[in-house]
């Protein structure tokens, strides 16, 4: 555990909470932007495991990311730190959003309002695929990141697979694949 303050866990989660609109998956690429470029909490490696391991367990990724990461950067004083300022943003603004929504939702730019945030959610989710894909590539090559992406892909939207099986899988396989260097300490 670093020496991070917790006041300054708690303001880079706030951020996120404030500005994340459309939920936890359009704030991964908040997160990523606080943990890995603003604060070098976490490499890109250490977030993508992060992400992958949070979206095979069960419950709200808006929670479990910022739990993890507050715990790892300043222990359980961090978690909390980091769990409330991610949660507290979203309860204030679903009361005000949903009574206002209740009050004037005939009005055409409150209906306006979340089909607006749609087009920017969906280019923030675009660059993070972009950018784990090119991650991905680096590690394994084009054919077996593309391969793999195809068959994730499958399993997930024409199969109807949840998510979190499919990277469970990888991950199980992966603890299962004998490793060269072990191999040839073996042999040796």
């Amino acid at each position: 555990m670093s020496s991070t303050p917790t006041w300054q866990l708690f303001w880079a989660f706030l951020r996120v909470g404030l500005l994340g609109f459309g939920g936890g998956p359009a704030m991964i690429p908040l997160v990523r932007a606080e943990v890995v470029t603003r604060h070098r909490w976490l490499s890109d490696e250490e977030f993508a495991d992060v992400l992958a391991i949070g979206n095979t367990l069960p419950g709200p990724i808006a929670t479990k990311m910022p739990g993890y990461i507050g715990y790892r950067v300043a222990g359980v004083t961090g978690c909390i730190a980091a769990v409330v300022a991610i949660i507290v943003p979203m309860i204030v603004a679903m009361i005000i959003m949903l009574g206002i929504f209740s009050r004037y939702r005939d009005v055409a730019w409150i209906r306006g309002m979340g089909q607006a945030v749609v087009p920017v959610v969906m280019v923030m989710m675009a660059q993070l695929t972009w950018d784990f894909f090119d991650k991905s590539q680096a590690a394994l090559g084009w054919l077996a990141s593309g391969l793999m992406a195809v068959i994730a892909a499958g399993l997930i939207y024409w199969l109807g697979v949840h998510p979190g099986w499919v990277i469970g899988a990888i991950l199980l396989a992966a603890l299962l694949r004998p490793t060269g260097t072990k191999n040839a300490k073996e042999s040796a």
